[in-house]
């Protein structure tokens, strides 16, 4: 590492450095490899050992659980050419890297085992590994096809399995040759049978485990492409945790044993009913909260005063609508009063100033022609039509046409005294 490189100067703990291997290292998958067994050493039942490569420029080192072990067909020893199925592993602790051992036969699997991997990257390319093709399991088949060898403990183990967990569950069984010549014909009729019967909705295939050979059949190329073509989904439920034919990868749904496959495909009763009590139990809940909720706001509603007694908002706005009432009635009083008064003082003012309070007075008014006041006595020489009228109606007279000898002594005994209120009226 560069002296400079800035992850120098926060180094990672060996711990965590082998835990990110051994995470990334658990993510490989099994692979089948040939070799020679160099060391074959059995500890606590286990076996720790090596196997070297044929050209002996490689070897790894390997362990083999006394569960495997136990079922190994043939007893093994070093110097024995074998072929293994291996899985890497690497342990935190000690930061070793080894290789645990899930099958181990002799020599002679070789070339059908290079088969296997040729048709699997074949089927591979054409998408029937892919995950999008696969179907969905139902939730409670009505009925559950079953292919497996007649009187086997992987019938007995899906029958017993299933019906524990969901008692009326229903089967069709079909029993086929589980290994041998008559392996694949007979599963592939028997799934065209399952598959043509519109009752089935899911068909489980299950063995009960064995070594590489006897599993060939569920390998073989024409049962993997009818399973492929078939319309009903399948399972695959063909031997233990470790055995691994190509049929698991096109099945709709692997199962790692067959007690596993039955309690995929069925429900349990005892979990369903748990959960639909749970949700009875959640509804009850959030309706009696909502009911509550509800009932509360309606109460507080209700306890407000224009809903306890609505007739006092009616009563409020009487009494507002009276007072109102009342202001309007003495303010138009008012304003009328006011009216009257004002009214009042302008007739009295009209009247002061009216020609009729002076003619009240004994005074008179002469009009010649259409209505001409005389105000001077040549307007009205001898012969003339005078109207005279005075304070309650009036008269016609004639001028005798006589000038006095002081023209305004003459007028003014013609015309009585006027005051400047009266000359302002008459002007």
């Amino acid at each position: 590492m560069h002296p400079r490189d800035s992850s120098a100067q926060v180094p990672t703990s060996v711990s965590r450095l082998n835990e990110t291997i051994r995470d990334f290292v658990q993510r490989w998958n099994s692979v089948w490899v040939e070799g020679e067994v160099t060391s074959w050493n059995v500890r606590g039942g286990h076996v720790f050992g090596r196997l070297k490569d044929a050209s002996g420029d490689a070897a790894i080192s390997f362990r083999l659980w006394s569960s495997t072990l136990q079922r190994l067909p043939e007893q093994m020893q070093v110097g024995d050419r074998v072929v293994a199925c291996v899985k890497p592993d690497y342990f935190v602790k000690s930061g070793d890297f080894t290789f645990t051992v899930s099958s181990m036969r002799h020599t002679g699997l070789g070339d059908q085992l290079e088969r296997l991997e040729r048709l699997r990257a074949q089927l591979r390319a054409e998408g029937l590994f892919d995950a999008a093709r696969k179907r969905a399991v139902p939730f409670l088949p009505h009925v559950i096809g079953l292919i497996t060898g007649e009187r086997s403990d992987a019938e007995k183990d899906v029958h017993r399995n299933a019906e524990l967990r969901w008692p009326q569950v229903r089967f069709r069984t079909i029993h086929a040759a589980v290994q041998g010549d008559r392996c694949v014909p007979e599963t592939i009729a028997a799934l065209k049978a399952l598959d043509a019967d519109p009752d089935v909705d899911v068909i489980v295939i299950a063995r009960g485990g064995g070594d590489p050979q006897t599993l060939l059949g569920f390998s073989d190329e024409r049962l993997l492409r009818a399973v492929a073509a078939a319309t009903t989904p399948v399972v695959s439920a063909i031997g233990h945790e470790n055995d691994h034919p190509l049929l698991d990868d096109v099945a709709d749904l692997r199962a790692s044993t067959p007690t596993d496959a039955a309690k995929r495909v069925v429900p349990d009763v005892a979990e369903q009913r748990a959960l639909v009590q749970q949700l009875r139990s959640r509804a009850r809940t959030r309706l009696t909260q909502r009911v509550s909720h509800d009932v509360a706001q309606l109460e507080q509603l209700r306890s407000r005063p224009v809903l306890r007694d609505p007739e006092s908002l009616l009563t409020g706005r009487a009494q507002d609508v009276w007072t109102l009432q009342s202001r309007g009635r003495e303010l138009v009083r008012r304003r009328m009063d006011a009216a009257a008064t004002a009214t009042a003082e302008l007739r009295a003012g009209l009247r002061a100033l009216s020609p009729g309070a002076t003619l009240a007075r004994g005074y008179a008014i002469a009009h010649v022609g259409e209505g001409v006041i005389v105000r001077d006595a040549a307007q009205a020489p001898a012969g003339t039509e005078v109207v005279v009228t005075v304070s309650r109606g009036s008269f016609t007279t004639r001028s005798d046409g006589e000038l006095a000898a002081d023209p305004g002594t003459e007028r003014a005994a013609a015309t009585p005294e006027t005051t400047p209120q009266d000359r302002r009226m008459e002007s």
